[in-house]
């Protein structure tokens, strides 16, 4: 009987799961005991020594990114296994590391998913859907396009987070009328990953769109005493924004090409369930009162004096508690929260700070970007966005601005590199991550759709970030230039 045991056993193991799962075990081991690794030395000649801790932090990065990519335990437990390997290891106190999975922002990526909920409970996502169908009509090709311009458009106003938590379950119940389920398909595929996708070449056009902007628009007066106004900030990034919308758009469709071209019937079809919604709900008018408040308050907090301290996560919270409090959502709700995202994040929080606080980051930024010291400035700017587009998949998008931009604006007037095409040129590729879920909040919360696998989005991102770098390079190259902007200095 245990030989018949065995025998299953042995059948049910997955063999390609666990060979990477000791890659990443293989990795981190290699990574941590390797012993001398050099100094990062900057063009003014300052050394910048690696740390044990900065050297674990590298070790915890590459375990981290083998288990996300293949998926060889669920994301959370991988974000789990973040905080563990850095308590373990002594690479982080387990009070610093554990406390990033309650960082303000995971719990604004829980509020989200709160808010999502919300409009599904209520039936808001399925009014407003059927809406926006009745429009774009049967076509899957001008689904796709109607549902992306919503994502991009809505970013302008509003965080491309809480923009992909409300247009989620629109898009769930638009994939409803697809009529295959919740099986996944190439249509339900494109729909979700470039939902994710547009949120972020829609999210670099405003600074209301994200906080990076804000972030490098600080550092950028810090290093070089110049302003960047609000219009100026999107005169640059509006047409790079919407170019990529478009482009990706054009993408999804060419690779997540949908097997019908049509929904038949689909007019008719929207029209009834309309009809058979009724009139609205008091649910749907308070969820959406509430939901608008919160957005307006935070939009105006980056232009009226008064309501910046207050924290955006403490206001999307207060949206929380008040759904609970008013008796939109219960208990049962509460559990339906997909904790797997959360922990995801959670560990994604994790690993940033500890690239981040060990110097781990620094020293990456500072080795890479002293490899263009004597490259045409094009290169070097090339060289600075693609630096900042593979960070910005694996830790905070503020981060990757916050390590590389500073660096960036010292080594540049060694090339005659003007500061403000390195600037846009980062804030391009920061807020594109396309290649891992942790990359940004929307591309997690498509991944709750699970139309897509982490390897899937993967496969899909590396075409997509080759499109992305092709246009930063064409912006810097030709466009801001025309536009006004200064790429070199004599």
């Amino acid at each position: 009987m245990s030989d018949l045991i065995r025998a299953a056993w042995w059948r049910r193991l997955d063999w390609k799961q666990l060979l990477f799962l000791l890659l990443g075990l293989v990795l981190f081991a290699f990574a941590n005991y390797l012993p001398g690794l050099p100094d990062a030395v900057d063009p003014a000649g300052k050394h910048f020594a690696l740390t044990r801790q900065g050297q674990g932090a590298l070790a915890v990065f590459l375990l981290a990114g083998t288990w996300w990519v293949f998926e060889v335990v669920p994301i959370g437990v991988t974000g789990i296994a973040i905080g563990v390997a850095q308590a373990l290891f002594g690479i982080r106190k387990p009070e610093e590391a554990f406390k990033d999975f309650m960082d303000p922002s995971v719990m604004f990526i829980f509020a989200s998913f709160v808010i999502g909920l919300v409009f599904t409970k209520t039936g808001l996502t399925r009014r407003l859907a059927y809406r926006m169908l009745a429009v774009v009509g049967e076509r899957t090709s001008m689904i796709y396009l109607g549902c992306f311009l919503v994502v991009a458009g809505l970013t302008h106003v509003m965080a491309h987070t809480a923009v992909a938590a409300t247009v989620y379950p629109l898009l769930l119940a638009v994939y409803s009328l697809y009529g295959e389920g919740d099986r996944p398909t190439r249509f339900g595929k494109g729909l979700f990953i470039g939902m994710a996708y547009v949120a972020g070449a829609g999210s670099i056009i405003s600074l209301l769109g994200a906080a990076r902007g804000a972030v490098a628009i600080g550092f950028f007066k810090e290093f070089t005493g110049q302003e960047i106004s609000f219009f100026e900030f999107s005169y640059y990034l509006a047409p790079v924004g919407w170019t990529m919308v478009i482009l990706l758009w054009a993408f999804i469709l060419i690779w997540f090409r949908p097997e019908k071209k049509t929904i038949p019937g689909l007019r008719e079809r929207v029209k009834r369930l309309n009809q058979e919604l009724g009139p609205v709900t008091r649910s749907e008018i308070v969820a959406a009162s509430i939901v608008v408040c919160m957005i307006v308050v935070l939009g105006l907090r980056s232009v009226v004096p008064a309501l910046k301290p207050i924290d955006k996560t403490a206001l999307i919270l207060v949206s929380t508690i008040l759904f609970f409090v008013l008796r939109i959502l219960d208990i049962d709700d509460l559990e339906r929260i997909p904790w797997n995202i959360i922990l995801l994040f959670g560990g994604a929080m994790s690993i940033g700070l500890c690239l981040w606080r060990t110097g781990a980051a620094e020293w990456l930024a500072i080795n890479w970007l002293a490899m263009f010291e004597n490259a045409h400035w094009l290169v070097f700017v090339l060289g600075i966005a693609l630096f900042v587009m593979v960070m910005t998949n694996f830790i905070m998008n503020v981060a990757a601005i916050a390590i590389s931009l500073p660096v960036a604006l010292v080594i540049a007037p060694y090339l005659g590199v003007a500061p403000h095409v390195i600037l846009f040129a980062s804030l391009v590729t920061a807020g594109q991550p396309f290649l891992l879920l942790i990359g940004a909040a929307p591309n997690a919360i498509a991944y709750d759709s699970k139309q897509f696998r982490s390897g899937e989005f993967f496969m899909a991102g590396v075409p997509a970030s080759i499109i992305l770098m092709a246009v930063t390079a064409f912006a810097a190259a030709v466009l801001w230039p025309l536009m006004g902007m200064p790429v070199k200095v004599h």
